[in-house]
């Protein structure tokens, strides 16, 4: 286990590296400082052949009480009212969230307690995400007068529009297992439960060929932002590529021969 201050990294050797968020006292906030530390350690991770799937956890009962508002707010003071400090802080929170989605493997987010505003878009970024029973979910921005835009996003690339319009202009609390009806979570289990489950999910997932996950993530995120004559075009030449690769070749003679397969993640 390595301890960043901010952020504790282990790796275990099923591949399933666990990213915990670990600012107990600012509520695991996304401060610039946290926002660095994420980024690097997706960085690093990303071209670590290693590391098969990330879970991202939290320690303490918030999984991550989104912006630092005492830091933005500390920053008012400076001549520029703050603007330098709050464009590089949004900047970099939306690196992180697009480093999440274009990371070549999968992250889950493991939520054992409440996630508001850029916490919970952090959560709606990651791949899979499954919740304790008491987790919690919001984008209350728009009680402090600060609509939550950037959460905006993420939240509405996974929830429909209502639901998610009414998470922003409510700023109402979400409970786990409304979240997993709407979408935002893949399953609410016991908190007992939480680490077990993810954990299962996440060695599944480790246990496949590394070439047909970053294939596959990669062509979902891209093809769901083109028209559906262009999806199928893009995707079906991504099965033509991925079917001449060795580790497809290898698949499909283990499963007509029904025996393990043995990846190359080539």
């Amino acid at each position: 286990m390595q301890d960043n201050d901010l952020l504790l990294s282990d790796l275990g050797t099923d591949g399933v590296l666990r990213l915990t968020l670990n600012d107990m006292a600012r509520r695991n906030a996304l401060s610039e400082a946290m926002l660095e530390q994420l980024a690097a350690a997706l960085d690093h991770a990303s071209g670590n052949a290693q590391v098969r799937v990330i879970v991202l956890a939290a320690k303490g009962p918030a999984f991550c009480a989104g912006h630092d508002l005492k830091e933005l707010t500390a920053a008012r003071a400076e001549q520029d009212r703050g603007r330098a400090l709050f464009t590089r802080v949004m900047n970099l929170c939306a690196s992180v969230m697009q480093a999440i989605v274009t990371c070549p493997k999968p992250v889950i987010a493991e939520v054992g307690g409440v996630a508001t505003a850029a916490g919970c878009q952090l959560v709606a970024s990651c791949d899979l995400a499954v919740a304790s029973e008491t987790a919690r979910f919001c984008t209350p921005g728009v009680a402090i007068g600060l609509f939550c835009s950037t959460p905006m996003v993420a939240l509405s690339r996974n929830v429909s529009n209502k639901h998610a319009m009414e998470m922003l202009l409510t700023g109402d609390m979400v409970g786990a297992s409304r979240a997993a009806e709407m979408g935002l979570v893949n399953r609410a289990v016991a908190a007992d439960d939480l680490t077990s489950a993810t954990m299962a999910m996440a060695q599944q997932i480790a246990s496949r060929s590394q070439m047909t996950l970053a294939t596959g993530k990669r062509a979902f995120y891209a093809q769901r932002e083109m028209p559906l004559a262009e999806a199928y075009t893009y995707a079906s030449k991504v099965m033509v590529d991925n079917m001449l690769a060795q580790d497809a070749q290898e698949g499909i003679s283990a499963f007509l021969e029904k025996r393990p397969p043995a990846w190359q993640d080539a």
